[in-house]
Formats: C-alpha cells, sequence, structure tokens
C-alpha cells in the first residue's frame, strides 16, 4: 500500500495510573508494540499522556518532572526495538525553569524534536495556565532532554524522506480550538498530517463539536487529522474523560474509536497522501496565504527522517468505495438525492425564466436519463407556474425500439401529464441512408421499403450487428426533431460524456442539460428516490420498471424476440467500473496503477477478475482520450458534484493528447 501513496497512522488512548510514569510508559510500549504488528507507520498518544493530564499541582512537584523524563527516556530506548515508525508521546517538560505541556516526536531511538503546547486554557474547568508555560515563553530553539539535544518549538515540521508527501507537523488539544491554530500555519508551509496529543473531557454534545472540528480542520488544510485523548483512567474528580480518538482525512472522517472504553485501545486508519497532494496542486489559493508578511513563515524548520518500509506492506484497511458517487447510509443518499434533484430544478429554472419560460422540448425514450430529465422538467415547470402541457414530451421508436422502453414512455408521459407525441423515425432515417448510399449492415435499399428493411434487420446474425452510420443517423434525425420543436432539453449523462457514448452533434447536444454532471449509477438511484419520494401511482410503478430496464441506446435491432439487443455495458464496461475509473481520474488525478490497486479492494456488485478490470480500464482511457472533441462544446448545464467536464468549469483538455502513458501505466499496474 505505500507505493500507492497510502499511510498507516493510529490515535492511540493507552491504559493510565494517575502519576505512575513507569506503568504508563509501559502501556504507552504496549500500544506501540500492537502498531507495530498492525503495520502502522505514525502513532500519537494523548497529552501529558506519561504522567495523566489531571494530575494538577502535582505537575509542580520535581518528582513527577524527573519521572516523566525516566519515562520518555524508557519509551524512547525501548521502542527502538519494537516499533519502526514514528511515535509522538505526550508529557510535562522542565526546561529552563519553565514547564511546557509538550508532545516529543520519537523515532528509531531517537527524538526528532519537542512540541510544547502554544494556548493554555484557563477557564472552567481548565487551569493548564496555573501549571505550564506557553509555547511564546521559550526563548530557545533546543533543549536538552534524555540526554540528547533536541529541536524545541512550535515551528517544527518532520518531513519523511521516503515517503513523499509525509509531512508532520504537531499540535496540542487546546491549540485546534483557537480561531488560527498552529496546524493551520504549519499546513501552508508543507504540513499533511498534524498530530494532535488531547485531554478533552466529555460533556454533553461535546463529542459531535469535538468530530466536527477535527474534520473541519483537515478540510481547511487539505491535511489529514490525528486525534488522540485521554480516557477513563484520568482523574474523575470532577470530570470525566472518554478516550475519544479520531482520524480525519480532508474534511472526512475515517475512523472514530468508541467512548469511555476501559483498558488501552488503538484506533488505525490509511490516509491516502497521493490526494491530499493532488488537491492541493489543484486548489492554487491554497497557497496564497504563504505571501503573508506577518505569519513568520520563515522561522520554520524541517528535520526529516525515514521509515523502514521494506517489510510494512500491510493490506488496505481504508475502505474503498465501490459506487463513489453513492453514498452507502441510506439517510445520506436519500438528502443527495434530494439536493441534486433541487439542484437540476433550481437551474433549469433560471435558465428558462431568462428566457421567457418557452414551451420545451425533450426525447423520452423510456431509458433512466431522458425519464429523469423529464421528471426535472415537470418539477420545473411546477415550480414556475407553467402547465406541464408546454412540455413537448416526445417518443421517436426506431429500428431498436422495444416494446418495453416505449411502453414506458407512453405510460410516463401519460401519467406525468406532459403533451405526447409519437414519430416513428425509420422512414425518415431509411430515406436518410438511401440518400447517402449507405447499405446498413451490408443490405442495399435499393428496392427495399422501411418494412422489409425492419424484417431482415430482426434476423441479423450477432456478430453482424454493428453498423456506425445506422446508429448516428437515428441519433441525429431524433435531435433534428426535437430541435425543431421547441427548447430542447439535454438527457445525456456524465458517465457517456466521459466516454463518448454519444453521437456528436445529436445527442450530445441540447439547449439546456440537467443531467450533463451526474454519473449512470447516480442516476439509477435519482430515478428511483424520485420515484419513492416525488412522484406515486402510475408514475412511481412506471418509474421503476424503468430503473430496473437494462441500459442501451436502443440503435441496433432488437432480437426476433423483441428484446435489446445492444447492451451499452458490453461495449464500454460495467458502469459501476466506469464510473469507479472515472471519479478516481477526474477527482484525484489518480495514477492507472492506483486505480487498479483500489479496484482490488473494492465491494462491487459481483468479482470482477483483475485482467477484466484492467481491461475495461484500457478502454475507458482510449475512449476518454478519444472524445475530448466532444466534450469541449458542451451545452449548459448544472454542476452538482465534485466531477465534472464541463469546459467552461473543471475540465479543459486538448481533443488531441495521447493516451499512451496512461495506456503504458494500465500494462504495469498491479
Amino acid at each position: 500500500m505505500n507505493h500507492h501513496g497510502f499511510l498507516r497512522v493510529a490515535a492511540a488512548s493507552p491504559e493510565l495510573r494517575l502519576a505512575d510514569c513507569p506503568f504508563n510508559a509501559d502501556r504507552t510500549l504496549a500500544l506501540m508494540k500492537q502498531a507495530e504488528d498492525r503495520g502502522v507507520n505514525l502513532v500519537v498518544f494523548p497529552e501529558c499522556g506519561l504522567t495523566g493530564y489531571t494530575c494538577h499541582d502535582l505537575f509542580h512537584q520535581q518528582a513527577l518532572w524527573r519521572a516523566a523524563e525516566d519515562a520518555l527516556v524508557r519509551v524512547v530506548e525501548r521502542s527502538e526495538k519494537i516499533f519502526k515508525g514514528v511515535a509522538v508521546v505526550g508529557l510535562p517538560l522542565m526546561v529552563d525553569g519553565q514547564l511546557f505541556n509538550a508532545g516529543a516526536v520519537v523515532h528509531a531511538g531517537k527524538i526528532l524534536g519537542i512540541v510544547p503546547k502554544s494556548y493554555l486554557p484557563n477557564y472552567k474547568e481548565f487551569y493548564d495556565a496555573r501549571y505550564f508555560c506557553p509555547a511564546d515563553n521559550a526563548s530557545f530553539s533546543a533543549a536538552t532532554v534524555a540526554g540528547q539535544g533536541v529541536p524545541f518549538g512550535t515551528n517544527l515540521l518532520f518531513a519523511c524522506r521516503n515517503v513523499p508527501g509525509f509531512v508532520l507537523s504537531v499540535e496540542v488539544c487546546e491549540d485546534l480550538w483557537m480561531p488560527v491554530p498552529p496546524s493551520s500555519l504549519a499546513a501552508l508551509m508543507g504540513a499533511t498530517v498534524t498530530a494532535n496529543l488531547s485531554a478533552s473531557n466529555e460533556l454533553i454534545g461535546k463529542a459531535g463539536y469535538r468530530r466536527q472540528l477535527v474534520a473541519a480542520q483537515s478540510g481547511r488544510c487539505l491535511s489529514a487529522y490525528i486525534y488522540a485523548a485521554c480516557g477513563v483512567g484520568e482523574s474523575t474528580t470532577d470530570l470525566v474523560f472518554g478516550g475519544h480518538c479520531i482520524v480525519a482525512e480532508n474534511g472526512a472522517v475515517l475512523a472514530e474509536s468508541e467512548r469511555f472504553r476501559r483498558g488501552g485501545h488503538l484506533l488505525v486508519a490509511d490516509l491516502d497522501l497521493d490526494r491530499l497532494q493532488h488537491d492541493r496542486v489543484q486548489m492554487n489559493s491554497f497557497h496564497d496565504a504563504n505571501r503573508a508578511p506577518d505569519l513568520n513563515f520563515g522561522k520554520f524548520r524541517n528535520l526529516s527522517f525515514e521509515l523502514e518500509l521494506s517489510p510494512r506492506e500491510p493490506e488496505l484497511e481504508r475502505e474503498v468505495e465501490a459506487a463513489p458517487f453513492v453514498p452507502n447510509d441510506p439517510a445520506t443518499r436519500d438528502d443527495r438525492c434530494r439536493e441534486i434533484f433541487q439542484t437540476q430544478v433550481a437551474a433549469l429554472a433560471r435558465r428558462l425564466g431568462h428566457i421567457g419560460t418557452p414551451a420545451v422540448s425533450i426525447g423520452v425514450s423510456g431509458g433512466l436519463d431522458s425519464t429523469l430529465a423529464l421528471l426535472v422538467v415537470c418539477k420545473t415547470m411546477d415550480d414556475l407556474g407553467v402547465s406541464r402541457d408546454e412540455v413537448k414530451a416526445l417518443t421517436m421508436p426506431g429500428f431498436g425500439t422495444t416494446g418495453r422502453t416505449k411502453g414506458n414512455a407512453h405510460a410516463l408521459m401519460k401519467a406525468l401529464g406532459v403533451s405526447v407525441r409519437e414519430c416513428d423515425i425509420r422512414s425518415m432515417c431509411f430515406e436518410q441512408m438511401k440518400a447517402l448510399g449507405h447499405a446498413p449492415f451490408g443490405i442495399k435499399l435499393d428496392g427495399e421499403t422501411v418494412e422489409s428493411l425492419a424484417e431482415q434487420l430482426v434476423h441479423l446474425p450477432p456478430e453482424n450487428r454493428s453498423d456506425l452510420v445506422f446508429e448516428n443517423v437515428q441519433a441525429r434525425v431524433r435531435t433534428s426533431m426535437l430541435m425543431n420543436a421547441g427548447f430542447v432539453i439535454g438527457t445525456g449523462d456524465l458517465s457517456e460524456l466521459a466516454l463518448g457514448w454519444c453521437t456528436y452533434n445529436a445527442d450530445h447536444m441540447s439547449m439546456y442539460n440537467v443531467n450533463v454532471s451526474i454519473p449512470k449509477t447516480l442516476v439509477k438511484f435519482l430515478v428511483k428516490w424520485a420515484a419513492e419520494n416525488e412522484f406515486d401511482g402510475d408514475a412511481r410503478r412506471t418509474l421503476l420498471d424503468v430503473v430496473d430496464t437494462e441500459i442501451s441506446p436502443e440503435l441496433l435491432p432488437a432480437d426476433a424476440s423483441g428484446q435489446i439487443a445492444q447492451s451499452t455495458e458490453q461495449a464500454v464496461g460495467p458502469y459501476e467500473l466506469v464510473d469507479f475509473f472515472l471519479y478516481h481520474v477526474l477527482r484525484f488525478g489518480a495514477s492507472p496503477e492506483k486505480i487498479l490497486y483500489l479496484a482490488g479492494h473494492a465491494a462491487f456488485s459481483k468479482p470482477y477478475p483483475a485482467d477484466e478490470v484492467r481491461h475495461w480500464l484500457r478502454v475507458f482511457l482510449k475512449r476518454f482520450f478519444a472524445n475530448q472533441f466532444k466534450r469541449s462544446c458542451l451545452p449548459d448545464g448544472p454542476k452538482v458534484g465534485s466531477v465534472s467536464v464541463s469546459p467552461r468549469g473543471d475540465w479543459r483538455m486538448p481533443s488531441d493528447a495521447a493516451a499512451r502513458v496512461w495506456l503504458d501505466a494500465v500494462e504495469k499496474g498491479e
């Protein structure tokens, strides 16, 4: 996993005995051993973990200072043989006549640096300023600790030489609660991972706020945040501590511990450093604050180290979502669908209102995409107070249309109360192909009629069901009719645009496309959501049948039994794979090797052999690079998620770029 940009980290909350530093050191070492066994590269311990945070005036006792430093020596010396990663351990530390609440960064039998707490809470139940000095009181940049000369300060960054993108910063508890936490400045100077040693007590509602705070800071800093809090071993004279540990990455909580657990526990998660680096490169405004002259960025110091990685290749413990555009949690998915649907309606209403609310035309095939677009149009008209009669819905059966989709198209249009018109396009397509001198599937049209051609098409052998002109003529005839009927609402989705699975200046073109940034896997859930939440009766029954219909453009002839013979997914790959590739390529700029690795850890609807995934990734990349010209002239449409291919927004790509680098990587990928 390390070769693909992942870093395994842990937040630890050891069993604790107040002021019993030897015991606490041993419990710390025990969790380090557990961390090593699980392949952890970085483990973070709580604030004052070697003494306990609630020692209160015992912090003024020399015996406790010395015992704490002795415990640190014990941890440093013994951890060298049991833990190959980096550990951040909390303790009270006496330096130059001042007592600091500090975190010691330990690796390979050495202390890499000491980071003191910047902000000392001295309100309500907190009395830090009674015992400790703030970091700013330190007039020195190094200290002798455990017999070692050690860098000291809040301006330390710990950079790993052999793990690209791993730069560690440290802050202590209250520092996170400040308007400008030290980790914000550290992130601007390159820190990608922040360790927080905490002793946050439990109150009603505080855990939720704490979780939001950690997640928000990781998102604001485009970083990972490891929050380790002390547990139930702290004094309960006035307060209770729950050992709340959290690991967050770029605004999302990856892992969270159960609170109030007795004994020590380790919360492990895998960070994706590649994602963090990608987002920092892409979000160029992130680095603009570096120009602020009063933030003292020049004072930061980089301390380097190396991790021993060769034997540390554990299996990925991070969940890899097989459907990254579709939330797993039903409640979250419901909220997401509602928000997207409302966004589509608001976008279309704004456009129609601006141009005088004209009658709109839309092609209804009985498939997913046109169904979703029609639902959006109907709700938009309702919001604008316009009769649904102004929705000119056309169903245009062709040579590949099946009875099921045609029936669903009519049933849906009737149930929704829109203006319905059916136009059989076969005669027009026949005349165009005849004028072009085209012989569809080798059938010469001289002397043929539409009916005789249709009869011959039914009996075509499977190996002869390929004719691009035959397909394109039908797609363009349909678009021509829609353009002549009114303001055309586009129906094509994001996945089709990524693949180029649309006929240029046909179903790829419209006057406004409400589906332009919605991937196919999400379209299906949106239609199902709309059926269950926005419509009822015949409309609901028809919508649910549309959801269950095989995805097909129905441009090639149906089989002898009248069933769909042209499966989109047989041509371009399963849409769950297509959308998986699309998400990781566009959202995070992931390499083909990494995509293959991630796909091997995703729970798709069915198992895909590695060679099959590799094949469909190759198909995706070839089509993606070859079809940029179709995306370069997209009609307007609303962006609804983090991935979009609009040439005016997210994606500007030369139409003649070569795919070789990506395709070569597919062959090398594991």
